[in-house]
C-alpha cells in the first residue's frame, strides 16, 4: 500500500510517526515549502499521479492540501486539523469537478486547537455535502493543534481499520 503523507506548514514527518505509518505500507513524505510554492497541490498531483496512492494523510496545512489531492486521486484521506477554512499562507486550489467524488475522509479535529478553528472547519465541510462526501469526524477534546504520538497512532489505527472494511 502506498501512503502519501503531507506535512503541515514549516513541519515534517518525524521518525516515530513514520514508523507508525510504515506498519501499513510504503510512505511517501515530500518536503513542501508552502510559503514559496503556491502551487503545491498541483505539483503533488503531478508528481504522484502515476504512483498509485492508496491513501493520503495530512496535518494542518497538509490536511488542506491532502483534501484536494485525495479528491483528485479519489482515494481515502486521514486529515488532522486540516486548515480548510483559512490559512496563513496562500495556496492555489484546483477546481473540483463533478468527477471528483469525495472518497472517505476521516477528519480529526481538536476542539482545543487555537490555530485551526474546528467550528470553521465544520462549516467548510457543510458546504461540500452536494459532492456526496463520506466523512467521519472525530472531535477530540483532548487535542490542540499539534498531534501527540499516542493520538496519532490511535487515529491512524482507527482510519486503517475503516479503510480495510471498505476493501
Amino acid at each position: 500500500m502506498n501512503i502519501l503523507y503531507i506535512h503541515g506548514l514549516n513541519s515534517s514527518l518525524n521518525a516515530e510517526k513514520r514508523a507508525v505509518l510504515e506498519h501499513y505500507g510504503t510512505v511517501f513524505a515530500p518536503s513542501i515549502d508552502y510559503e514559496n510554492h503556491p502551487d503545491a497541490i498541483t505539483q503533488l498531483i503531478t508528481t504522484y499521479q502515476t504512483s498509485n496512492m492508496h491513501v493520503v494523510i495530512g496535518s494542518s496545512m497538509g490536511g488542506f492540501v491532502g483534501y484536494y489531492v485525495s479528491n483528485q486521486f479519489q482515494c481515502p484521506a486521514l486529515l488532522f486539523n486540516p486548515a480548510l477554512a483559512q490559512r496563513s499562507v496562500h495556496q492555489n486550489t484546483p477546481e473540483l469537478t463533478p468527477h471528483h467524488k469525495s472518497a472517505l475522509k476521516h477528519l480529526v479535529l481538536g476542539t482545543a486547537d487555537t490555530k485551526v478553528n474546528p467550528a470553521e472547519t465544520l462549516q467548510f465541510l457543510s458546504k461540500t455535502i452536494s459532492r456526496n462526501p463520506e466523512y467521519t469526524i472525530h472531535l477530540r477534546n483532548d487535542l490542540e493543534h499539534r498531534i501527540p504520538l499516542d493520538i496519532f497512532k490511535e487515529e491512524v489505527d482507527l482510519f486503517f481499520s475503516k479503510y480495510n472494511q471498505l476493501k
